[in-house]
């Protein structure tokens, strides 16, 4: 699966960098991220919340790092979900914000269907990368995930509020919104 999105942040792009570049830091605004760990030599091991409450784990690698515009990394070894990936600091046009890309391939376990399973029970990856990114600049912009009454919780509230991507309205849902 490929993915890709990108979000405008009002801050220098030497900021985001540095805090992106802090992998600890990604699980703060990553949805599915439980723990980023540096170990040596560029490496990392990451733990992540996977469909249907299951764990996955894996090692990766910076195989890209030019300070202040981007970072590339790959999983290495017997990864749960072998993965690749980069992200992309741009100076946006009105000379103070930056433009974060960010382009993801990942294996998903079952392929497409897979896919499909993980989609109609609320696991939506792009939508979630879009979230990650928006709540990215909420991040770095406010200091915080800004969070609702509706949702108090935040990343805890996915599974009380799954996501799925927009569908049209059911024959018996038009009935209700139907003017009589």
């Amino acid at each position: 699966m490929d993915l890709a999105a990108t979000t405008t942040i009002r801050k220098p792009r030497s900021e985001i960098y540095a805090f992106w570049h802090q992998l600890e830091n990604l699980p703060t605004f990553m949805a599915h991220l439980d723990d980023v760990r540096s170990t040596a030599g560029g490496r990392s091991h990451w733990t992540a919340t996977a469909p249907f409450g299951r764990t996955v784990e894996w090692d990766a690698e910076t195989d890209d790092d030019v300070p202040d515009e981007k970072i590339g990394w790959h999983s290495v070894g017997e990864a749960d979900v072998p993965n690749r990936g980069k992200v992309f600091f741009v100076p946006a046009p009105d000379g103070v914000s930056t433009e974060v890309h960010v382009v993801m391939a990942y294996d998903i376990p079952g392929g497409a269907l897979g896919k499909a399973v993980a989609t109609y029970f609320g696991e939506e990856p792009c939508q979630q990368l879009d979230d990650d990114l928006r709540r990215l600049k909420q991040v770095l912009e406010t200091g915080e995930v800004v969070r609702s009454d509706g949702a108090p919780y935040g990343k805890k509230a996915r599974a009380e509020f799954p996501q799925r991507a927009a569908q049209p309205l059911s024959p018996e849902e038009r009935k209700e919104v139907a003017p009589s």
